[in-house]
């Protein structure tokens, strides 16, 4: 199941480093949700740990991001936004068509942005193009966890377990007769 990111709009109070006064300031962050609402819930939780208790925000607004894929990168502190054009051979017409999509990757400058969005594509099959990047305004993305870490193990494990194949699968005539024969009773 792919994520659904939404872009959400945020007017509250921040330090200005430059003045080191209280500026109000309206800054847009990512969420991963599943509705409006749970948007809305989600990033004024994510928001309340970067504030004091007597400050407040307002959600200005709350949109669906158009990004296809979101991609993190240590020691990176901006996002930028990354146009990526897949390229496909359309046997009907005979003509080459463009599908563009986003992607939002973490850098700290464009060049670097161009280099992790190369290796975000490395092992995409068909051609592609990049034909621009542009630093996004988004400050954060609050991706989403369960707060189960040990679930995911366990979900691992099974999917392991699932597609291993099992040794000695031979049947048991006898037990298979014996199921035959219980259900021809009923």
């Amino acid at each position: 199941m792919s994520a659904t990111w939404y872009e959400c709009k945020v007017k509250y109070r921040k330090l200005d480093e430059a003045s080191g006064m209280q500026k109000v300031k309206t800054e847009p962050f990512l969420v991963d949700a599943i509705s409006y609402t749970e948007a809305e819930s989600r990033i004024t939780e994510e928001m309340s740990a970067y504030l004091s208790d007597s400050d407040e925000i307002k959600i200005t607004n709350i949109k669906v991001a158009n990004f296809a894929e979101i991609h993190p990168f240590e020691n990176s502190d901006r996002w930028f936004k990354s146009k990526v054009s897949l390229i496909v051979f359309d046997e009907e017409s005979g003509k080459e068509r463009k599908t563009n999509q986003y992607l939002l990757v973490q850098a700290n400058d464009v060049k670097e942005a161009y280099d992790n969005t190369v290796s975000v594509m490395k092992d995409t099959m068909g051609d592609y193009t990049i034909p621009a990047i542009t630093e996004s305004p988004i400050m954060d993305v609050f991706p989403y966890f369960s707060g189960e870490e040990d679930d995911v193990e366990r979900v691992e494990k099974f999917k392991e377990l699932k597609d291993s194949v099992p040794e000695g699968n031979e049947m048991d005539e006898a037990l298979e007769m014996a199921d035959i024969l219980g259900s021809e009773e009923e």
